[in-house]
């Protein structure tokens, strides 16, 4: 098969191995995948893969199983899936356990489906079992624009929790808001935590940016608030106000879902599933895509995102 490798930091499109399949994988022909910030981050040298997976990028990925593996009795081929992946989507093939599959909502089709199940499954994971969100809980999540941003404001507002979103620009904020976001904040426009205290605190916060935002993200918690950190885009190391957190009894969370267990992504998948994809099949949420690029076009669709002008997701077709 051919696969995206990195050659002197560059992507190429060239021969790989094609995967052998384990006990209860299957194996995925690829339509499509996206680029995600784990993506860049491991190119870096920076987010290595878990052990067992593959070193090829890509973190899912929609397509049609070509193979099932020993001790699977629930998929079959010929099977439209879209799959959660610890690696490998930048592939004409990918093995992965039939369990990290699904099929593709129905109204969504199987390109668009490569950019559904990593960023719903990540806004769902962090917004429910992670931040324990409860009804009528307000929601604060950083990085708006994003692919799990916009996930998680149409979440939010489907389960009628206000969510205000800060942003790096005035289109993306006028974007979130149109989707659904209940307030939204300029980065660069001044202090966002000053506007997050003006809307009256959060419950919950989703945080991607790391160490610079972690003082203010203590600061905006309301009483038993949930601080769940998802990345470091902002650095590894922050200030905490250890006061705050133990008067407002305070919850701090670090979470990754690439580095999980079979069986945790079994049930997040089970989970997803049951909540989300009857939102998505009912169209009340939608996948949002910004731009695709065909695979042999990756460097260039690497650069776009890191560029942060994009929202929503950004795909690759193989």
């Amino acid at each position: 098969m051919k696969a995206i490798l990195i050659r002197d930091g560059k992507l190429v499109w060239d021969e790989a191995p094609t995967p052998e399949l384990k006990d209860g994988e299957v194996l995925v022909k690829v339509r499509a995948t996206a680029v995600n910030r784990a993506d860049l981050s491991q190119r870096s040298g920076r987010y290595p893969p878990p052990p067992g997976a593959s070193d090829i990028l890509g973190l899912e990925c929609s397509g049609v199983i070509e193979k099932v593996g020993p001790g699977v009795s629930d998929r079959q081929v010929g099977q439209e899936v879209c799959a959660l992946l610890a690696g490998g989507g930048y592939a004409e093939y990918v093995a992965v356990p039939a369990g990290h599959t699904l099929p593709p909502p129905s109204g969504i089709d199987l390109e668009t489906a490569a950019g559904v199940v990593e960023v719903f499954a990540t806004a769902w994971l962090n917004l429910r079992l992670e931040g324990e969100l409860q009804d009528g809980e307000r929601v604060l999540v950083h990085a708006g624009a994003s692919g799990v941003g916009t996930a998680c404001i149409q979440l939010c507002k489907a389960w009628g929790n206000p969510i205000f979103v800060t942003v790096g620009d005035q289109s993306k904020r006028e974007y979130c808001e149109q989707l659904g976001a209940s307030a939204t904040a300029n980065r660069h426009d001044g202090p966002w935590d000053e506007a997050v205290r003006g809307w009256g605190g959060a419950d919950v916060i989703l945080d991607p940016v790391g160490g610079s935002y972690l003082e203010m993200n203590v600061n905006v918690l309301k009483p038993r608030g949930r601080l769940v950190n998802i990345g470091l885009m902002g650095g590894a190391q922050g200030t905490l106000p250890m006061g705050v957190m133990m008067v407002k009894r305070l919850c701090l969370r670090g979470s990754v879902l690439r580095s999980r267990s079979i069986e945790e992504k079994n049930q997040i998948l089970a989970g997803l599933r049951r909540e989300v994809w009857p939102l998505l099949e009912s169209g009340q949420i939608k996948p949002i895509v910004d731009k695709v690029f065909a695979i042999q076009e990756a460097e260039q669709a690497h650069q776009l995102v890191s560029s942060n002008e994009t929202i929503g997701k950004v795909l690759l077709r193989v």
